[in-house]
């Protein structure tokens, strides 16, 4: 646990190292398990240390809305809220591959927030960062096609995993942009005809 707090929280002050490695719970997930129901309520917070995590908008009539990712060194903004205001969730949260998460305990947040400056601030940017992630997703629903909307979200995965090759399936990212695998195919082959993209057998294959 230490490795993983001293690796990707960098900033946060000795004392609070020391502090996360005697309270926290380290705790794994499987690849599509479920970290995060609707309705939940929450006793800790998650950072995620390992793997990756989608969380989604749950509809009424059981669909799901593909909101952002996240990564090694991310924080759940809705997680932290919800535990700190004692509200149930409003998401669902998913591992998208074997995932690893550091499990704070809510009774800890106020404290932290007056005692270590560096939490303070990871806390406010970690709020800053998902705001900023859910406008962009408003903005490509609202002022755009569902083929920008695609783009959008191939070029967004493409650099948050640092790579040119997306392991999606076509159903995948229908689910995520809450549209339907013969549309999306549709979409993509017309990408590959412009040059944007390749589509292989298991993987998309990013080209602009």
């Amino acid at each position: 646990m230490s490795d993983y707090i001293n690796e990707l929280f960098p900033r946060f002050e000795p004392a609070l190292k020391e502090v996360l490695i005697k309270e926290v719970t380290i705790k794994d997930f499987k690849a599509a398990e479920l970290l995060l129901q609707t309705g939940q309520y929450f006793r800790s917070t998650v950072l995620v240390v390992k793997g990756r995590v989608k969380l989604y908008r749950e509809g009424t009539d059981g669909n799901e809305f593909f909101m952002y990712d996240l990564q090694p060194g991310d924080a759940c903004a809705l997680s932290m809220i919800c535990a700190a205001k004692q509200e149930s969730s409003k998401v669902l949260g998913k591992a998208v591959e074997d995932s690893t998460v550091l499990m704070v305990p809510i009774e800890l947040m106020d404290e932290f927030m007056k005692l270590y400056p560096s939490w303070y601030y990871f806390v406010m940017e970690t709020y800053r960062a998902r705001f900023e992630e859910l406008l962009q997703v408003i903005d490509s629903i609202a002022f755009n096609g569902l083929d920008v909307r695609l783009g959008f979200y191939l070029k967004k995965q493409g650099e948050q995993l640092a790579l040119k090759q997306l392991n999606l399936t076509h159903q995948e990212i229908a689910n995520d942009l809450n549209s339907s695998r013969e549309v999306i195919s549709r979409l993509l082959k017309k990408m590959e005809q412009r040059g944007e993209i390749r589509l292989h057998r298991n993987y998309i294959q990013l080209l602009n």
